[in-house]
């Protein structure tokens, strides 16, 4: 069977094999130095791509010049692209951590929030005691694994390594994407610019500190298990070694579906789609995630989907949910739309180069036919939900690590030319050396390199472009905090929306209610008359409970870039507030303010 392969090192001499040292130490300097004069206490609607020195811009467009010449030299050794691919990671995954003094996204607070709860609780609840957020308690995996690691650490929350979990969630999939591209290809030029291309296309944000980052990096390592060690091939050299991954992949699967409720889904399809080559016409994979996914759903996770599954039913064939715009689904604003482009942009140019390498490189057609198999499983789903209007997001995330792959194919040269090369190198031939020579430094390098250094600089805007909405300030981190040390139990904490840091933090003895998830009646009533409604809508808490209103800087970004409410809008029903004899002060900095609604017999009434 035809391979791409490799041209066998040569050893010219110690400074020309350590030469990718010096791009990639310069990328990192300018990277250091761009962190260090940095500044993100105000950020505007271009997120942090507007804020970044531009010391850092020029790193990146260096270490990408010097990962493409570095990866395309067969001389060079496997472990500068794989330095280049970490030092990517830093710069995409890291720079955030490293720039922000607070973890990023409302939803990473959220989940630091069950943990907590698991670890007052002492163990699982029911709806009955803890409501809509029982559904965690119902996927527990992830959050009893992170309450484990936190006693473990001696820490007193999450909070302390959450911040850096993108990066660690990115490594995690480093292994399981080199032992899948490494089953259909020996060529080091392929596997390591797939990589790269993965990195780079995952823009979506499923990384941060959440079930899904783990459920993810393990659904890539169930297929990479497969699709190595569950072939014909692999079958035949024998069953103890095949029940030995059984259980390897079992473990894994297990995890992932007490995880979370999306990725096994996904990974049925993927592993049915696998079945469709006679290759892999195996169904111990898919008949072991089917029957724990089904046990799963009918024992632990039966309260949600009992109650969920009447809205599921209906929204089966619903394309349009995924492309659904409107009140509070609108990026609004130049940053916004620009961020929103650069994303549909990257991914789009992604799935275009796998096409054109599905095209170009024939071999691969045939060789990696399940890994394009896998790559196209997912699009089915866009027909079973909108899963809270992602799922178009989700497809992409489950489709890239066979995309990467064909896209990776369509920046490399044919697969007769790597083997010309070759013969060239091995029998002297020097004009066929001199025309491999030319080839290497003509259109078929910097054609390639322009879209590979495109692809990589528009991964800012797309991840990090929304950081005004998802980067919560030290002050008001600190606001939200006092609001929480001083609510009584039976509290209700009223706000624009649930964008801020420990919007959940206490969930099991404060209610919340975020107005801008009314209808846009009342929300427009609130608008109208803002203290006189808020007021109303807050006077059925009785003591010793209090009812308080929060309204802070990561709302109002929100509710701007969101197309909700604008900030004059905001503004005004804060002043109304401010104003009304019924709210008392209690808080207030330069990220936000608190109110608590005064509780006299007349305000009660």
């Amino acid at each position: 069977m035809t391979d791409l392969s490799d041209l066998p090192p040569a050893r010219s001499g110690r400074s020309a094999l350590a030469w990718p040292a010096v791009p990639l130490l310069v990328a990192l300097a300018l990277w250091a130095y761009a962190v260090r004069h940095t500044d993100v206490s105000r950020l505007d609607d271009y997120g942090l791509v507007s804020a970044l020195h531009p010391t850092f811009w020029a790193g990146l467009a260096v270490l990408t010049t010097g990962f493409w010449f570095t990866v395309r030299d067969a001389r060079r050794p496997a472990a500068w692209s794989a330095a280049y691919v970490l030092g990517l990671l830093v710069m995409e995954r890291a720079t955030q951590a490293v720039l922000y003094p607070t973890p990023l996204y409302a939803w990473a607070w959220k989940h630091e929030a069950v943990i907590d709860h698991l670890l007052t609780a002492g163990g699982l609840q029911t709806a009955d005691q803890v409501g809509d957020m029982a559904v965690y308690d119902q996927w527990p995996g992830f959050f009893a694994a992170q309450a484990a690691l936190q006693r473990l650490l001696g820490v007193d929350s999450t909070a302390m390594f959450m911040a850096w979990w993108p990066l660690v969630s990115s490594l995690m999939l480093l292994l399981p994407l080199l032992l899948i591209y490494r089953t259909f290809t020996e060529d080091r030029r392929l596997i390591w610019t797939s990589v790269w291309l993965f990195y780079v296309a995952n823009w979506v944000g499923q990384d941060y500190f959440s079930p899904q980052s783990v459920a993810y990096a393990l659904h890539v390592g169930v297929l990479a298990v497969v699709l190595r060690r569950f072939g014909r091939s692999a079958v035949r050299r024998g069953q103890p070694r095949q029940a030995v991954w059984t259980v390897v992949i079992t473990v894994m699967i297990v995890a992932i579906v007490i995880s979370h409720q999306l990725t096994p889904g996904m990974l049925v399809v993927c592993l049915l789609a696998l079945c469709l080559s006679r290759r892999y016409r195996d169904w111990v994979p898919v008949v072991t995630t089917v029957v724990i996914f089904l046990a799963w759903c009918l024992t632990a996770a039966l309260p949600f989907l009992s109650a969920a599954m009447p809205d599921m039913i209906r929204s089966i064939g619903d394309v349009g949910a995924n492309v659904e715009t409107g009140y509070g689904a609108t990026p609004t604003g130049t940053g916004a739309i620009a961020t929103s482009w650069a994303a549909r942009l990257l991914s789009g140019s992604v799935l275009l180069l796998a096409a054109v390498g599905v095209w170009r490189q024939r071999v691969l057609r045939h060789r990696a036919r399940p890994l394009l198999l896998v790559a196209a499983a997912p699009l089915p789903m866009f027909a079973a939900s909108s899963y809270g209007s992602e799922m178009i997001f989700r497809v992409l995330l489950f489709m890239l690590p066979g995309a990467a792959f064909f896209a990776a194919a369509a920046l490399l040269p044919k697969v007769r030319t790597l083997a010309a090369d070759a013969a060239a190198q091995g029998t002297g031939d020097r004009q066929a050396t001199g025309t491999a020579k030319a080839r290497r430094w003509g259109i078929g390098t910097w054609v390639p390199l322009a879209a590979l250094l495109g692809g990589t600089l528009a991964f800012v805007p797309a991840y990090s472009g929304k950081d005004r909405i998802n980067y919560f300030p030290p002050q008001e981190v600190a606001l939200v905090r006092q609001l929480f040390d001083q609510a009584p139990d039976g509290s209700l904490v009223v706000a624009a929306n649930r964008n801020y840091p420990d919007a959940y933090a206490e969930y099991w003895s404060v209610d919340h209610y975020w107005f801008l998830d009314d209808g846009r009646g009342h929300v427009d009533q609130i608008v109208k008359s803002p203290a006189a409604t808020l007021a109303r809508d807050m006077a059925g808490v009785e003591r010793p409970a209090r009812a308080y209103f929060l309204l802070t800087q990561g709302q109002v970004a929100n509710s701007e870039m969101n197309g909700q409410l604008d900030h004059a809008q905001l503004q005004r029903i804060q002043k109304s507030v401010a104003a009304s004899p019924r709210f008392r002060l209690v808080a207030e900095n330069s990220a936000g303010w608190l109110y608590v609604l005064k509780q006299s017999e007349g305000a009660e009434r």
